[in-house]
């Protein structure tokens, strides 16, 4: 069963930068970090496959990086954050077959 387990969150002041960590035990072929803000649906930050390839929303491009350390640990670093980054923050790996979610991490960022 693959696990995933996000960690990084908090409060971060508008303007700076933010860093987040995915770790995901088992074999997946890509993991993706995802974000809930209040009152719209989940949406894509970012996904990287295990050749190394990133593929971003046009939205994210501009601010989003997504990052592996190895074929387990993934990272989310975003600059020049907003108070509308305010959210949950779901990292998801997914195998040929299935898909699995972390609980998430709050991300909450101050004007």
């Amino acid at each position: 069963q693959v696990q995933v387990v996000e960690s990084g969150g908090g409060l971060v002041q508008a303007g700076g930068s933010l860093n987040l960590s995915c770790v995901v035990s088992g074999s997946t072929i890509s993991i993706g970090w995802y974000r809930q803000v209040p009152g719209k649906e989940r949406e894509l930050i970012a996904l990287i496959l295990n050749n190394g390839r990133a593929n971003y929303p046009e939205s994210m491009k501009e601010r989003f990086t997504i990052s592996r350390a190895n074929a387990n640990t993934v990272y989310l670093r975003a600059k020049t954050v907003k108070p509308e980054d305010t959210g949950v923050y779901y990292c998801n790996a997914k195998t040929s077959w299935t898909s699995h979610w972390g609980k998430g991490t709050q991300v909450t960022v101050s004007s």
